[in-house]
């Protein structure tokens, strides 16, 4: 960790987690994630920050206004995010549902299928998460963890794995012929760009968990990763739902990429509402607000 261009890069990247929490102020305070202390940023960066916030609150106002269309219209749509471990597509789905309502957009993130999922029908536990009208379901990883972690990691059969190519198409061209609309993302970033980000998470206290083993084992397995990922693209890319990749190894383009690619897909248009009053408040001569008792009330330390 001598390399002062590598610890300039693993600091830029670990200060990007911290930007989410910033976003909402006007001051710029950058601060060093791994000594706590403020940090001088150059023009430049002061302006390329100013301009990704700027933008990202345009999209974001542009996805409020999908999400009332989707809920007028009574549109289904799902969303698949996939890539390598580390390569944003957790960060794209925070910015994605910042604004919006859980109850229109949720995120699916599934763990691994326990005994009783794993004899069931490989789709079925994905399937129950699928959208009804006026919903966006976003993925976080999807089926196609057969064509990627288990192929790699040898936790299906290779029979397995060639059903789930003859099968995932054939599924996907049912959700569409059942009006539900399927966009599925790659999110492709550079042996180098992983590495600096492995690394981060290793020197911030706040991502260790991030850090599981199966990342650890990706890492050593690049290469059998770009072969399955090859393969995968190759085999699933279909007219119905075909695969879009997004450019990672800058997050921030990334994000701002993606959003826009997505807004480009939908033909949604802003819905009138009518305004809104708030109604006047009603007083009543025999109500007397009671003391909260002290001893439940939290202490102000801040």
């Amino acid at each position: 960790m001598n390399d002062p261009e590598l610890l300039k890069r693993i600091n830029l990247d670990l200060a990007d987690g911290y930007d989410e929490e910033l976003e909402l102020e006007l001051e710029d305070r950058p601060v060093d994630p791994l000594t706590g202390e403020s940090v001088a940023r150059t023009d430049e960066e002061k302006e390329y920050r100013r301009r990704y916030f700027r933008e990202l609150f345009r999209l974001q106002g542009e996805l409020v206004k999908l999400q009332d269309w989707v809920v007028h219209t009574g549109h289904k749509v799902v969303i698949l995010f996939e890539g390598r471990d580390a390569a944003g597509k957790g960060g794209v789905i925070k910015r994605i549902t910042q604004r919006l309502n859980p109850r229109v957009c949720r995120v699916a993130a599934l763990p691994a299928p326990n005994d009783r999922e794993r004899t069931q029908w490989y789709f079925q536990r994905y399937a129950s998460h699928l959208p009804a009208a006026g919903e966006i379901v976003l993925f976080d990883r999807s089926w196609y963890n057969r064509a990627g972690v288990e192929r790699v990691m040898n936790f299906c059969t290779d029979d397995q794995y060639e059903e789930f190519f003859r099968s995932a198409p054939e599924f996907e061209r049912m959700l569409v012929r059942s009006g539900i609309q399927l966009i599925k993302y790659w999110f492709s970033i550079s042996d180098e760009e992983q590495n600096v980000r492995f690394l981060g998470r290793i020197y911030d206290p706040l991502k260790q968990w991030k850090l599981s083993p199966m990342d650890l084992e990706s890492r050593r397995r690049w290469e059998e990763y770009t072969k399955a990922k090859e393969i995968m693209l190759e085999r699933t890319h279909i007219p119905e739902a075909p695969w879009w990749v997004v450019q990672a190894v800058d997050k921030k383009k990334a994000r701002l990429n993606c959003i826009h690619h997505l807004l480009s897909l939908m033909p949604y248009k802003e819905i009138e509402h009518t305004p809104i009053e708030l109604p006047p408040r009603e007083h009543h001569e025999d109500y007397a607000r009671r003391p909260v008792p002290p001893e439940i009330i939290v202490p102000e330390i801040y």
